[in-house]
């Protein structure tokens, strides 16, 4: 039987590599508070996903992150106050990504899975050149190197939900046709730029940055608990237009095969 499915496009941090997407989570926390604005844990998540500058502008322009901003600074924030934090910011990601770069729990096999059915594989991310260019040789020491991989720098600027880059992907792998090509992400930004570029989307719920735990967060839960959080990031993925939902990347290549 053919496999329907010619290329995987997956995620990096949260998806792939970074279990709980804790990287920027950290570097964005710790650049507002430079500029006296303590952002929350859902906050810094919500644009999760988009390119980094984006991240940033959207988090600056919620309601409550806007007024703090205001008390801090007496003036609405500008695209300049942007800049500044992003400055900021990306000093502060590069310096600790290298010590999140580790696949995520079944990541390894599922990509060697996917290979033995011929299945190419693909990427796409929030992170710029610069910061991949830590991240892709270190996950590579680990373990996992995809086909090809693209930043928003690759697609002028357009990061997520543009599906630009899972167009790259699909130029870069010769994949025929838009539903032959899957995409897998752990963010809502992730399932917007599947569904933008038409390919068939999936989340997955354990490790992802809608999840927001940690590997040792999760595993301390009893079973309900566990449940629970997986139930509800799973909800929020179907959602945005999920068109399918996995808890671990083990269930990926079945999921595929049975699809074919």
């Amino acid at each position: 039987m053919t496999n329907r499915f010619e290329a995987v496009i997956f995620d990096w941090a949260g998806t792939t590599v970074d279990y709980g997407c804790f990287a920027p989570v950290r570097a964005f926390q710790e650049a507002f508070k430079e500029f006296g604005v303590t952002p929350t844990m859902d906050e810094t998540r919500k644009p999760m996903g988009m390119l980094k500058h984006d991240h940033i502008n959207t988090m600056l322009h919620m309601n409550r992150i806007a007024r703090a901003w205001e008390d801090a600074h007496g003036a609405a924030p500008t695209d300049a106050d942007v800049d500044a934090v992003y400055s900021h910011f990306e000093p502060k990601l590069l310096s600790i990504l290298d010590n999140y770069a580790d696949p995520k729990p079944g990541v390894v096999e599922a990509v060697a899975a996917l290979r033995e059915a011929g299945i190419k594989i693909g990427s796409t991310t929030g992170y710029t050149d610069k910061m991949m260019e830590i991240v892709v040789p270190k996950a590579a020491e680990n373990g996992y190197s995809p086909d090809f991989w693209i930043s928003p720098d690759g697609t002028n600027g357009f990061g997520r939900p543009y599906p630009y880059m899972v167009f790259k992907n699909l130029e870069k792998l010769g994949v025929t046709d838009v539903r032959r090509a899957a995409k897998v992400g752990d963010t809502l930004s992730d399932i917007r730029e599947g569904k933008n570029a038409g390919v068939f989307t999936i989340g997955v719920t354990e490790g992802s940055s809608q999840m927001a735990l940690s590997q040792d967060e999760f595993e301390a839960l009893d079973e309900a608990g566990k449940a629970q959080a997986r139930a509800a990031a799973r909800t929020a993925f179907v959602n945005a237009g999920a068109d399918a939902v996995i808890d671990t990347m083990a269930e990926l290549p079945t999921l595929l095969a049975q699809l074919a």
